[in-house]
């Protein structure tokens, strides 16, 4: 991904965020946007509950991963920093 595809993307990424946003506050949890590689993968910091949840791995893949690849092509995956 060149600089400027990427310059495009990160936005999307974290309108797409703010939309999903929403439903882990609801439970107490957030998600943070950190960085995006060259190559696609999406860096997100789980705050709040999402953090120290059992099921963080669940969200974070069966929700988080899966709507940002739906919504946004040029991401392959979503990985979680501490």
């Amino acid at each position: 991904m060149t600089i400027e595809e990427k310059l495009k993307t990160v936005p999307k990424v974290e309108k797409a965020l703010s939309q999903i946003r929403p439903y882990l506050q609801q439970d107490g949890g957030d998600v943070e946007f950190v960085e995006m590689t060259d190559d696609g993968v999406v860096y997100v910091k789980l705050q709040g509950h999402c953090g120290s949840c059992p099921h963080a791995m669940m969200t974070l893949k069966q929700g988080i991963e899966t709507a940002l690849k739906e919504a946004i092509p040029e991401v392959t995956a979503v990985e979680r920093v501490i």
